[in-house]
């Protein structure tokens, strides 16, 4: 569980899929989940019975920036940027982001992680790994020795990106996509589900399976 000197009440933005995977982990640690902003139909969803639902953004209004802090429950898919222009609507507006690590990860204690860092259930982050703010580690992937991810990544269910690695900012790797050691991965490069990547990748590139190619 993320270890907060004060654990302050949180709101979270966005009601779908991603969002009920925060939810769930959030619910398990006994955390103060106070309000979720979705535009979208949420009452089918029972994982958010119970929490207050307003349907525009202009309500956090209601929750001043030292009450609370901030978690995105946007998912992401390959070349949006939705995410993170709703972190930055909400950081001008002086709202700081909560780090959340499921339970049942595995984060060693020589790791760094910014803020906003989402790490779900069994994923693995090993010693001198450092994960760039707002980076999203999904569920079961592993971030081995050494690894530097950038702000804004996405790994996907089941990726491995092993030791020695580097990306960019705003990276995407897709489910299952294997990246060998000592690889560097440029800024909004994509990374297709399966894909092995045994070459570095330039910035913006889309590399589908089975193989990658060179920078």
């Amino acid at each position: 569980m993320n270890d907060n000197v004060q654990e302050k009440p949180l709101v979270i933005i966005g009601g779908g899929g991603h969002a009920s995977v925060i939810v769930d982990i959030l619910k398990k640690q006994k955390r103060e989940i106070i309000a979720i902003i979705s535009p979208d139909d949420i009452t089918q969803r029972k994982i958010y019975s119970g929490i207050d639902v307003y349907s525009n953004d202009n309500e956090i209004s209601r929750f001043q920036p030292k009450d609370i802090r901030i978690i995105n429950g946007i998912g992401a898919l390959p070349g949006s940027e939705i995410r993170y222009k709703v972190n930055l609507r909400f950081e001008k507006m002086g709202y700081s982001f909560e780090t959340i690590i499921a339970d049942n990860a595995y984060v060693s204690p020589f790791a760094f992680l910014g803020e906003g860092v989402q790490i779900f259930p069994g994923a693995i982050i090993q010693p001198g790994s450092h994960i760039g703010a707002h980076t999203v580690i999904n569920t079961r992937a592993v971030i081995e020795h050494d690894v530097s991810l950038g702000t804004y990544n996405v790994i996907s269910p089941g990726a491995i990106i092993c030791g020695q690695c580097k990306t960019e900012e705003h990276v995407f790797i897709g489910a299952g996509a294997t990246v060998i050691q000592n690889i560097e991965i440029g800024s909004r490069a994509t990374i297709m589900a399966n894909a092995l990547v045994a070459k570095n990748i330039r910035s913006q590139q889309k590399v589908y399976a089975p193989h990658a190619t060179v920078r």
